[in-house]
Formats: C-alpha cells, structure tokens, sequence
C-alpha cells in the first residue's frame, strides 16, 4: 500500500495488510531491517481464526485467473457453505488484498468470501486490462463464471448457495453472469451497477466510459455493448435466481434509472418466482460514498437476503 519517506529521516515507511490481517505501519531502515510500528495501532479484534488462499483458475481460453478465497478456520467443504463471490473487471483496477472488518459477520456466520479477479481489471498489468475491454468484455464474466464453476468444483459451494455481487462497472459482470448461467447462482447483487450499457452511454456520467467501454455511434462499439447490456439478455420465462439491486438516488455515475429498468425487466421476465428487489438509498450516491451506517445497513440487508434465499433457517421469512 501507502509509501512514504522524509528528506529529514533515514529509511521510509509503508502500509502492509492481508484478507486477514489489519494494516500495519512498517518502518525500513537504510540497511534493509524492518519492524512493525505503532503508528496504526490493530484494531481489538481477533483475527487468528480467519485464514485466506490464493489460487489459478485455468478459464475456458485457458487464461490464468487469480482467485481469492477468505474463510473462517473449520468451515465445511462438503458445499453446503454460503459463498459470497465478488468480481469487478474494469478501469484496470485491482482488488488488492485488504481487510475487511465488514466481511467478518459474514465469515462468522460459515459463509466464504471470495474475489475473482477477472479480465479487464490490473491484477495482471495492462494486457489483463485489454483482455476484458471493449470487445473481449465477454471475458470479464466468463471468468467469474469459470471461477465459480471451480469454486463449486472443489465443493467450497454449491449453486443453491452461490451469491455473485458486482458493484458499479462490476455490474456488467454480475449482470451477464446473471443472464448467462442464471443455473449456477442463488443470488445475484447487482450494486449501483452498470446493466443497460447500449443506453449508458446517454446519462451524465456517460462519455466519460467511452473509452473503456466503447459508443454506439460505430458498429464495432456497438457490437461490444449491445453483448455487455444485461437488460437485453433477459429472456422471459427464465428461471432467474433471486436478485438484489441497489441504487442512491442522488447517483452521479450510474444513474438510478438503470436499476430500475433492470429490476422491472427482471421482474417481469422471471420465471423462477424469486423475488428481484431494488433497494433504494433515498439520501446517497453511487454506494461507496455513503456514510459508514448506510454501508452497515446495507451490508447487513445483503447478508441477510442472500442466507434467506440460500435456505438459513436463522434468516428464514416467518
């Protein structure tokens, strides 16, 4: 993470996390000796019973796809454990190993979290980049597809207990995740997320993701996000999963009618008789800029909707 050095002092100093362990401060001496400072005290949480691993996932094409995996010591691997399953797969950005004291309700509850760190962000520099954009979009989720096959594979989950969440541009992700291989999942979370990427290109954050995602107004552009837009991927009659959609209504990026087009679709396509839900912050933006409690809320409204649908009696609608 952070670095940093003072023309006034030998050395520098720089941040070091993990998926289960709170950042630190660490000071590097001239002479190449480290040592863990106090300047970020860790917070009073125990987090010895956490552990995390890291593994390839051989993709469809072949491709190498790093995933994630996060988990409390002991939980079981026969499939009946809640996988919580995130991927993004845009603007080059990674997701980093970071801690995430959000995620530990979720851990405790015997629920998996795992990052899919697909094609299209830049875990794996800028031709992993390249690799997810524009035309070769379809990578993006098909990796996380691929990833999820694998998770369910080595019996981490199974599809009656597989959640994908993609946020913002994530949400071509879970989007087409969603409308590819509806088979796979329990829930889909689709958060402030892009899903109408033929009409996205009109709303006034739109120019802006031209260049990542390309426009309508030539036939190449067009080609890529008519594949990209999940709204028109919907079939009707389709046996969706359940599905929770968010939006704030003050959304300067990904306009709130987007979720709302894609939650009437859904709604009115599915044939599975799950419930799609649109979840509505009256009083925030694009999700990440909400106050610390509506992010709480939120994630405690998530948690629970997915441990519903994916049948914990703990969670159960009475």
């Amino acid at each position: 993470g952070q670095l940093s050095a003072d023309p006034l002092a030998d050395g520098c100093w720089f941040s070091l996390e993990s998926w289960v362990r709170p950042p630190v401060i660490c000071h590097a001496a001239p002479d190449g000796a480290v040592t863990v400072t106090d300047l970020a005290p860790p917070p009073p949480l125990d987090t010895s019973k956490y552990e995390s691993a890291e593994v390839m996932v051989t993709a469809r094409d072949g491709a190498k796809v790093p995933l994630s995996i996060v988990y409390a010591k002991g939980v079981k691997r026969d499939g009946t454990a809640p996988l919580y399953l995130e991927a993004y797969g845009a603007y080059a950005i990674d997701i980093d190993p970071g801690f995430s004291p959000r995620f530990l309700p979720w851990l405790d509850l015997g629920g998996v979290w795992a990052v899919a760190h697909v094609r299209g962000g830049g875990e794996l520099g800028e031709g992993w980049h390249k690799a997810g954009q524009k035309l070769t979009k379809p990578n993006t989720w098909r990796d996380a597809i691929d990833c999820a096959r694998w998770l369910i594979a080595e019996t981490w989950t199974s599809p009656g207990k597989l959640a994908v969440e993609g946020t913002s541009a994530g949400g071509i992700m879970v989007g087409r995740f969603l409308t590819e291989a509806p088979d796979l999942l329990a829930v889909a979370v689709v958060r402030v997320g892009d899903s109408n990427a033929t009409r996205f290109e009109f709303m006034e954050a739109g120019p802006a993701n031209v260049p990542e995602f390309g426009t309508i107004r030539d036939p190449e552009g067009f080609k890529g996000l008519l594949e990209m837009d999940a709204c028109q991927h919907v079939v009707k009659g389709t046996a969706y999963p359940a599905v929770l959609l968010t939006t704030g209504l003050t959304d300067p990026r990904v306009a709130p009618w987007e979720a709302g087009k894609f939650t009437a679709r859904l709604q009115a396509a599915t044939g599975s008789g799950k419930p799609v839900i649109l979840r509505v912050e009256t009083d925030a933006g694009h999700g990440l800029g909400s106050t610390r409690k509506q992010r709480d809320v939120e994630s405690a409204d998530t948690y629970a909707f997915i441990l519903w649908q994916t049948g914990d009696p703990r969670f159960a609608v009475k």
